[in-house]
């Protein structure tokens, strides 16, 4: 079946925190709005076998994701840890008709592929970590194309709540420590994230870097 709508694609204007889902997009529709739309957009893009959606961030969304971010690099610096953050990438798989941009994700096992500043990297080498804020979009349309590209793992953010998913034998399990920075629990990001509540960036990023320098 072939999605039809009245207005094209790249015509249609979300509000801030609101998702569209169509089914039925050929991979080369994809391809061609993707195209067309081109990378200076504030919307982000996923697609799992002809079923297409596009989303757009709202306010709370893009705090959690740049909050999250700042986290993952203070923990990195922190603990020496190398890390090259890609933002939110696009990740093509035409093999698996799979697409996604996710929020933020990042490369640490494989920190040396993302250096340089116009690196190209494999699509078959995908991120150590993702970032997938659920607000706007259901997450369980998104895990399905995470598990498939081989993401080893996804920091979860849903009904203020993070999880850490880690992929094994071929599934997501949910485990209370990271895989990326095993001292790291999902609780104690959760308190991270509470503590932006009633402070800054910096009161969170100071409370990062205390956690780790007194261990």
């Amino acid at each position: 079946m072939t999605a039809t709508l009245a207005t094209p694609l790249s015509q249609i204007e979300l509000t801030p925190g609101s998702a569209l889902r169509i089914s039925g997009v050929a991979w080369e529709s994809y391809i061609a709005l993707l195209t067309e739309l081109g990378d200076n957009r504030a919307t982000r893009i996923a697609y799992d076998g002809g079923v297409l959606e596009i989303r757009m961030p709202g306010q709370l969304h893009e705090v959690i994701n740049r909050l999250l971010a700042s986290i993952i690099q203070a923990l990195a610096e922190e603990l020496g840890t190398e890390f090259n953050n890609l933002g939110s990438m696009r990740i093509n798989r035409s093999d698996l008709a799979k697409g996604i941009e996710p929020d933020s994700c990042f490369y640490i096992q494989n920190a040396q592929a993302g250096q340089g500043l116009e690196t190209s990297i494999s699509p078959d080498l995908p991120p150590d970590l993702a970032l997938e804020i659920d607000i706007a979009s259901r997450s369980d349309s998104k895990l399905p194309i995470y598990l498939a590209i081989g993401v080893s793992e996804v920091w979860l953010y849903r009904q203020e709540m993070l999880s850490i998913l880690v992929l094994r034998a071929g599934e997501y399990h949910v485990e209370t420590q990271s895989q990326a920075f095993p001292s790291v629990t999902a609780g104690q990001l959760d308190q991270w994230v509470k503590l932006r509540k009633i402070g800054t960036d910096l009161t969170v990023i100071r409370a990062v870097r205390q956690f780790c320098q007194s261990r």
